[in-house]
């Protein structure tokens, strides 16, 4: 759809919606214009959008994402830890397969080395990303700080265990 010229009639009604504290965007939309031609118009009018709903918006929409990032950070540190809770207990592994797809599994003691190996680099990312998280914030720093010891932690438990697990097989 092509767009609409600024016409004197298409002048009137930006001015009437820009007096009744429309934005240049809905302005735009309003009479169909490039959200440009109408800042261009304004200028040539010497007049200015009020720009304090968009930096409170703005503002509001970092506060939400802020929350996003924090919500995410804790979905992860429960799932890495589940993970490394879960790292020693018996592990079924199985697979399709032959001619007649047949199914077959077999359950281990505990996770095999690559499958420890994935848990604790997972664990590692999740940490990672928590750091950063706790660099960029400025709120609730507490809070995250605890995040933080919690997994730190986890990681003390889980290489404990891998030691000790590590220095028993080496002994048999």
């Amino acid at each position: 759809m092509a767009r609409s010229p600024m016409n004197q009639e298409t002048r009137t009604k930006a001015r009437e919606l820009f007096d009744a504290g429309l934005s240049r965007n809905a302005i735009a939309r309003e009479l169909d214009l490039d959200p440009a031609t109408v800042t261009r118009w304004a200028k040539s009018e010497g007049l200015e959008f009020d720009r304090a709903a968009t930096a409170k918006a703005t503002q509001a929409r970092t506060v939400d994402l802020a929350a996003g990032r924090i919500r995410l950070a804790e979905k992860m540190l429960a799932a890495s830890e589940a993970m490394l809770d879960r790292i020693d207990e018996p592990y079924l592994v199985y697979n399709f397969g032959g001619k007649d797809n047949d199914y077959n599994e077999h359950e281990l003691d505990s996770a095999p080395v690559e499958v420890r190996r994935n848990i604790i680099t997972t664990a590692g990312i999740t940490f990672d990303k928590l750091s950063r998280i706790v660099e960029r914030s400025d709120t609730g720093l507490e809070q995250a700080v605890g995040v933080l010891d919690q997994i730190a932690d986890g990681f003390r438990a889980a290489a404990e265990r891998y030691r000790s697990e590590t220095s028993a097989d080496a002994a048999e």
